[in-house]
């Protein structure tokens, strides 16, 4: 099969509106999780360390909202959620990614950098909760890093779901 038939901008129309409404619903999702983060660490190095690690240590005037530690468990939990969800969005979306007509090294870097961040971001969330604090700014950049090529990403799916086909349209599904 010739790679320009597996371009999403050739797939029928069917299959184009089934792609642009799950990204956009999926980005839905994503953004809503981007916007609780922004609540709970104000996207911040010290946020995100306080988030994990609490501010009960601080003292009680400069405190809005008091935050404990997160236990082993919650971490745990955590860790699974994210990394399992966040995988499975970054695979589908850098498929689809990968199957746009844009430059090969661009569309490469933009699909395959989120699932690396999704490795760099939790682990630097382990470690600082372990005590190795100075990781906090690793996954602040991480974490900028993943939700910009997943942006980028999603406008480089919906740019090319609008392009006219290359190829003639097949009538199947």
């Amino acid at each position: 099969m010739n790679s320009r038939n597996l371009q999403i901008r050739n797939f029928p129309k069917t299959t184009k509106w089934l792609i642009g409404l799950f990204v956009i619903v999926m980005s839905y999702g994503y953004l809503a999780g981007i916007r609780f983060v922004e609540h709970t660490t104000n996207i911040t190095p010290a946020g995100i360390e306080e988030s994990y690690l609490g501010n009960e240590d601080l003292d009680d005037e400069e405190i809005e909202v008091m935050k404990y530690e997160k236990t082993k468990q919650e971490m745990l939990t955590m860790f699974h959620t994210h990394v399992m969800s966040l995988a499975m969005v970054f695979f589908l979306t850098g498929s689809l990614v990968l199957m746009t007509g844009f430059n090969r090294k661009f569309k490469k870097t933009v699909a395959l950098e989120p699932l690396i961040s999704v490795l760099v971001t939790f682990g630097g969330i382990y470690w600082m909760w372990n005590g190795w604090y100075w990781l906090k700014y690793i996954v602040f950049i991480s974490g900028v890093l993943m939700t910009l090529s997943y942006v980028i990403g999603v406008i480089l799916i919906l740019l090319d779901l609008l392009k006219k086909p290359l190829i003639e349209e097949n009538t199947g599904i």
